[in-house]
């Protein structure tokens, strides 16, 4: 169920081992388990079943920490959340009046399981508006505290039994059939467990998942793509949170009782031990983990008190050694180890090129009409920002139209790069005001510009390195879509899905990175990864596209493609505005000129006036680059 869309090179298996692919191997597993279960001592059923609801919050923890890049340690208060909403609502007589006729001994356990889902989002979403503005070690810290919190409130209330809890909590009971021990119950655990996977795999093989994965290390890329990256984080929280509830929901019928025990912090250290220990970048890596902490916390108990000849929570020390080791040799988890070992007896079956997903239709992407040639498209109007003292751009005015290049110049410091990010939405402008396509900007965030047409790429590349150049793309087309989590989880995006991949493939090949499609954007060399930027920018159809050094690291040959394609794209109607340092190729492609100084315009117009400026000539250009000029006209 890896997310991965790569291809896999094929190994040859030692003699008389055949191969399978990850699905019939996934397949197998389960029926194999399945197979057993009848058969399985109790103890080792209940050890299943317990691995089974552990791996359920770390699959949670894995898309939080490991795929969203966001450290928490507090889930164990969101399995409590789930295990007491469904203990309360089974047992008071109180939620029995509540209910009324509705309270039937087997429909209250689904009464309880909809209460913790509802309580659970709600505390969830509103703990993650506050906690995940923080940044740094301030987040972990934050969800220990609340965790604290939520634990001790647990304790300490009357109605949910204090310390002591509460017991007497019914089984489940699905279509007549009493759930009432864990070979029963464990059945219903592993099959939530298993969907859970496949739903989550789903989320992550889609537009979403790939703003998903631009959580971690890629925001401000993700934002200027259009992701409400914000919002993405809270629904995140959310979702792992919800699959705690129902792992607690899962929990308190199996124990049919429930206390504040295991559910406070040092449960909340062990689930994301339990991620990170199994691989936080792989859904597979949290059943990894949970089934290698469950069972040396079971083997640990015995034999160390033993050993030591006194009693004791020494797994404790064990586990932290543990987490050292894992951390210096596996620092991304068992599960990547175990899979590359595995590539021995299992093959990937590699997509033909040029194929996505496998659907009868693809869905329309939204299009959108370029502005006729000539049309004012961007406009700063005495743009300044000031840090503190010190002013980067003071008052800067320039126009884009549609149907030129307008290339922005200037020596290192110029305030190039703070200009680019002032007109498309990464900073606010400290005075003056930026239009786009008629529109006032300030104050919006940069999705709001993506929204509005504009693409650009960026000085230092801001790529996902370890995903595909097609998956890549993809992202520059994120606004062009709108199916959402719930359609992506059960699959029913897959038409819009073939689309996006359509589109990123004819952007990669317009581009002529189509042999690299495939490809993770890691490998490419730095020039390459421009090209992947700026096929991404192209992927939203976008009516303005700023470009931040894109020849930068291009060889004689692919610059001269560069400036082919952006000549094409002047052509079909695009406004370009280019930062770039080298000289002949701004210009031979720019229509205008803008020079800066020190934050300040000291030139515009075309190439042939901005060479013949004395002032450009003695301030940025110089007596040294006379020649190079010459070399440009």
């Amino acid at each position: 169920m890896s997310a991965s869309s790569n291809p896999v090179a094929v190994n040859t298996p030692p003699e008389g081992k055949p191969l399978v692919t990850p699905r019939q191997l996934t397949l197998a597993c389960v029926v194999l388990l399945a197979l057993a279960w009848g058969f399985l001592p109790e103890f080792t059923v209940s050890v299943l079943a317990n691995i089974g609801l552990y791996a359920l919050v770390a699959a949670g923890l894995v898309m939080l920490t490991g795929v969203g890049g966001m450290t928490s340690f507090g889930q164990a208060a969101f399995v409590g959340m789930g295990a007491y909403a469904t203990a309360w609502i089974c047992t008071s007589p109180v939620a029995a009046g509540w209910l009324g006729a509705a309270a039937s001994p087997a429909l209250l356990p689904w009464a309880g399981l909809l209460l913790g889902l509802v309580f659970t989002f709600a505390l969830a979403w509103m703990l993650g508006a506050v906690t995940l503005k923080l940044q740094g070690h301030y987040l972990p810290l934050c969800t220990i505290a609340w965790g604290l919190s939520l634990y001790y409130l647990l304790g300490n209330m009357d109605f949910l039994g204090g310390q002591t809890g509460i017991t007497g909590v019914p089984p489940l009971v699905i279509a007549g059939v009493s759930l009432a021990t864990p070979r029963m119950l464990g059945v219903v655990i592993w099959a939530v467990l298993l969907l859970a996977l496949w739903a989550l795999h789903n989320l992550l093989d889609s537009r979403e998942g790939r703003a998903i994965r631009a959580l971690k290390g890629g925001r401000l890329m993700a934002e200027s793509m259009g992701v409400d990256t914000a919002r993405h984080r809270i629904k995140l929280f959310v979702l792992a949170a919800l699959l705690a509830a129902v792992s607690g929901w899962l929990y308190a019928h199996m124990q049919r009782f429930v206390n504040p025990t295991p559910f406070n912090l040092n449960i909340g250290i062990e689930l994301l031990f339990m991620a990170v220990v199994g691989g936080a970048g792989h859904l597979w890596g949290a059943v990894l983990g949970a089934t290698l902490i469950t069972l040396l916390k079971e083997k640990l108990q015995d034999l160390l008190p033993a050993l030591l000849g006194t009693s004791g929570n020494f797994e404790v020390i064990v586990f932290g050694l543990l987490m050292l080791f894992v951390l210096q040799r596996f620092s991304d988890g068992l599960w990547p180890t175990v899979a590359r070992l595995a590539r021995r007896w299992v093959r990937a079956v590699p997509k033909p090129a040029g194929a996505g997903p496998v659907v009868s239709t693809q869905a329309q992407l939204a299009q959108r009409t370029l502005p006729a040639t000539g049309t004012l498209l961007l406009q700063a109007d005495t743009v300044s920002k000031r840090f503190g003292g010190l002013v980067a751009n003071n008052e800067i005015s320039m126009t884009l139209k549609a149907g030129e290049i307008h290339a922005l110049i200037g020596p290192n410091g110029a305030g190039k790069s703070t200009f680019f990010n002032m007109i498309s939405g990464v900073d606010d402008p400290s005075s003056g005001e930026v239009r786009l396509v008629g529109e006032a900007m300030s104050g919006k965030p940069s999705r709001a510009f993506a929204a509005r047409g504009l693409g650009r790429t960026f000085q230092h590349v801001r790529l996902l390195g370890q995903r595909s150049v097609l998956e890549n793309v993809a992202l520059g087309a994120h606004l062009r879509a709108r199916r959402g989590w719930l359609a992506a989880a059960l699959r029913l995006d897959r038409p819009e899905e073939a689309a996006l991949m359509a589109e990123a493939r004819k952007q990669i090949e317009r581009c002529g990175l189509g042999a690299h499609a495939d490809t993770p954007a890691a490998s490419l060399s730095l020039g390459q990864q421009r090209v992947v930027e700026i096929a991404r920018a192209l992927a939203g159809q976008p009516s303005v596209l700023l470009l931040d050094e894109p020849a930068a690291g291009l060889r004689h040959l692919e610059k001269r493609a560069l400036s082919v394609l952006l000549s094409q794209l002047r052509a079909e109607g695009l406004g370009i505005l280019v930062v770039e340092h080298d000289m002949e190729f701004v210009m031979n492609l720019a229509d205008r000129i803008t020079v800066l100084e020190f934050g300040t315009v000291i030139a515009t117009g075309t190439p042939a006036e901005v060479q013949a400026n004395p002032r450009v000539l003695e301030a940025y250009l110089g007596g040294a680059d006379d020649e190079l000029l010459e070399d440009a006209r």
